[in-house]
């Protein structure tokens, strides 16, 4: 009499553990000989199971270098959009920037990730979409660790989850990224929040948004740019600002615009937020602010 089919299946998955490729499919082949050979009942659905083990090993054979995935970084930090197939994420991305891509009603529209690039304020930013993790992306499932090896490179992350999806999606997503060690300042995008109320969270910001109201987009870009952590600094009656990590004072600003112009800098005056009235006169230690304009003086 084999053994119950339950005990068999946890049997085979601690024979299938951390074996991939060809090791995985050679053991799930040996697996496939010893079972028996029986067309209905629990072992017929445990056989299934193994071939379906079986087909899924060889579809990620055949993808190249599925854990070397590497998107080129552009702008002054990249976020990545995480979140369960179907969440909105290609939506969002596609009305944060100017990519043109498809979407649909259907899981798994994004298969590699994506990345957009959108100005807030005036700074290039890099939006990456990772396509929909699934329960056991730690371990593998669906490419994951590859997915999360482009996350783990990313600045920060925007959650992002449907209205009218049951949290516990969002859930098990979170859980796969803790698992592969990957903490990163986080948000999270309530999308399709014309659809259904939003809600909150108890771990996380919430920002209700949807792709047909440009006020919640607004919204959602000046959290997006709290999230960078960075702070814009205006070049008086200059074009784009510049990015810094905090703090950063007027001699910084000097050597970015040049090494020669933080060798003769002097100090500078100031409009903004750290200014205490407009065109206030400091020194080259003087800290900036998020915002701030600055015109530098030389010796």
């Amino acid at each position: 009499m084999p053994m119950p089919h339950r005990t068999q299946q946890q049997l085979i998955k601690r024979r299938l553990a951390g074996k991939e490729g060809a090791e995985r499919i050679r053991e799930l082949r040996a697996v496939l000989a010893e079972l028996p050979g029986y067309r209905n009942g629990p072992y017929a659905d445990l056989r299934k199971w193994v071939e379906g083990e079986l087909a899924a090993t060889r579809v990620r054979g055949r993808v190249v270098h599925r854990d070397s995935i590497a998107v080129r970084r552009e702008g002054a930090a990249q976020i990545a959009l995480v979140g369960a197939p179907n969440a909105g994420k290609s939506s969002l991305l596609q009305a944060l920037s100017a990519i043109q891509i498809r979407t649909g009603d259907y899981a798994f529209t994004t298969t590699r990730p994506l990345p957009a690039t959108t100005r807030i304020g005036g700074v290039l930013v890099q939006l990456v979409e990772i396509p929909g993790l699934l329960a056991g992306a730690a371990g593998d499932r669906g490419g994951g660790r590859a997915l999360l090896g482009v996350l783990r490179n990313a600045d920060a992350i925007l959650w992002c989850h449907a209205c009218d999806r049951p949290l516990d999606e969002l859930e098990a997503i979170r859980a796969e990224v803790a698992l592969a060690g990957i903490e990163l300042p986080s948000l999270l995008a309530a999308t399709k929040a014309d659809e259904a109320p939003p809600f909150t969270h108890a771990e996380l910001r919430v920002v209700p948004v949807s792709v047909l109201d440009d006020a919640t987009l607004d919204r959602l870009r000046e959290e997006l740019w709290a999230l960078t952590g960075l702070v814009r600094i205006h070049l008086r009656d200059s074009g784009d600002p510049l990015a810094f990590q905090p703090p950063v004072t007027v001699l910084d600003v000097a050597h970015t615009i040049h090494h020669e112009l933080g060798a003769s800098c002097t100090g500078a005056r100031i409009w903004g937020p750290s200014a205490r009235f407009e065109g206030q006169r400091v020194g080259p230690a003087h800290e900036l602010e998020d915002g701030d304009a600055v015109e530098i003086t030389s010796r």
